[in-house]
């Protein structure tokens, strides 16, 4: 058992439903499968299912623990600080696939 840091840069959403409800209401919350550590405080890049950077969010909480079945989960707390342009969004995109997601498909 160990914790697993995430990129400074990166926030991805696996799930579109918290996806949509922190863009339509300004904050949200993303369940992660393991122990991980977000970081706390600083605002980082977005990304949706299907790897396109979409926002810059906060990181408000970051709660890692084990449930009550036995599972590994960490729970994140964002703040939106603002969606991001088409033309931003297109050059992170393409950064993320180079640094973080592999080749673009």
């Amino acid at each position: 058992m160990g914790f697993q840091t995430e990129f400074n840069s990166v926030c991805k959403f696996k799930n579109e439903q918290e996806l949509f409800d922190l863009l339509e209401y300004g904050r949200g919350k993303m369940r992660k499968e393991g122990l991980r550590v977000f970081p706390t405080g600083q605002k980082v890049i977005a990304y949706s299912p299907d790897n396109k950077a979409v926002a810059i969010v906060k990181i408000t909480a970051c709660v890692a623990e084990i449930n009550f079945n036995g599972e590994e989960v960490t729970a994140v707390e964002l703040d939106l600080v603002r969606p991001l342009t088409d033309e931003e969004s297109a050059i992170q995109t393409a950064l993320a696939y180079e640094m973080f997601f592999g080749e673009a498909k």
